[in-house]
């Protein structure tokens, strides 16, 4: 991979200098199903009669692979606050001072400096789209992302525009087939209790192998419907009807602080600090008292 390798050697020899043979990139404790996508290199030597989307991609795994070993980019905050005719406003925004692994990925650069916004405290805030230095010297306007990076307490700084806007919150997307992946799989956000959220932190709704197959499954079962087209996923009125009977049964089975409980009961059998019978135990007193 001759032309990646000029990275590589620039990584080691220049910049960040590293035992790259010998960089673990894998964390081996937390895999359940298989590894991360890893370049090979072989049949390199075919990559240039692919088509021009294969190449893209082929580009795109082979830089992230590569970006992996490079240190974290690094970013100066900067936030301001600015008194005009006894209103306050407050802006923020950030500026890269190490780009890091950004150097192989190479981003836009709007992507590594984010241009502030000034907004008032009070609610329906307005808003000045441009702020310029009143330094007389400068022989060109700087950006927004400069001033505030030069800027010293007390300076003044010429307003150029005031707006005022008006918003609207719009209500969450439905889920489609893959944003509910991530839902199940970062269900333990939802919990209140640390001790709980941290345990299911690892391990969510179902596996990684398991997730597809619970929704082909209530799918097949004509609890949910999955548009060919769209992939938004909606109740079907059986599956409303049964949501319904559990929720008014038992709705903890509706809350994922059941499944970390069993997560976390799961675990003390692995470590032998209860027993697996005592553990059933509990499960079926559960469901006898709660059916």
């Amino acid at each position: 991979m001759k032309r990646f390798g000029g990275i590589i050697k620039k990584m080691i020899e220049e910049k960040y200098s590293t035992n790259l043979v010998k960089t673990k990139y894998v964390n081996d404790s937390k895999i359940t199903d298989h590894y991360a996508i890893i370049p090979t290199g072989q049949g390199y030597e075919n990559f240039d009669t692919l088509p021009n989307l294969q190449k893209n991609i082929y580009k795109v795994i082979v830089k992230r692979f590569l970006a992996i070993f490079y240190p974290p980019a690094e970013f100066n905050k900067i936030s301001v606050t600015i008194n005009i005719e006894n209103e306050t406003f407050n802006t923020s925004g950030k500026v890269c001072i190490s780009q890091g692994y950004l150097e192989v990925l190479k981003p836009k650069k709007e992507d590594i400096e984010t241009t502030p916004i000034l907004n008032t405290n009070d609610v329906g805030a307005g808003s000045m789209s441009d702020i310029t230095s009143i330094d007389d010297n400068s022989k060109e306007p700087e950006s927004n992302i400069d001033i505030l990076n030069t800027l010293k307490k007390g300076e003044k700084v010429n307003i150029v525009n005031f707006e005022t806007k008006d918003a609207e919150t719009s209500p969450p997307t439905r889920y489609n087939s893959g944003s509910i992946i991530l839902a199940m799989e970062n269900a333990g956000k939802l919990i209140e209790d640390e001790e709980l959220r941290e345990q299911i932190k690892g391990a969510g709704i179902g596996t990684s192998a398991t997730r597809a197959e619970i929704m082909k499954k209530l799918e097949k079962i004509k609890y949910i419907e999955i548009n060919s087209k769209t992939q938004i996923i909606n109740p079907t009125g059986y599956g409303e009807i049964i949501y319904d009977v559990v929720l008014n049964v038992m709705p903890d089975m509706l809350n994922p602080k059941l499944t970390a409980s069993w997560e976390k009961g799961l675990d003390m059998v692995a470590k032998k600090e209860i027993e697996p019978n005592e553990f059933m135990r509990k499960i079926r007193k559960l469901y006898k008292r709660k059916i």
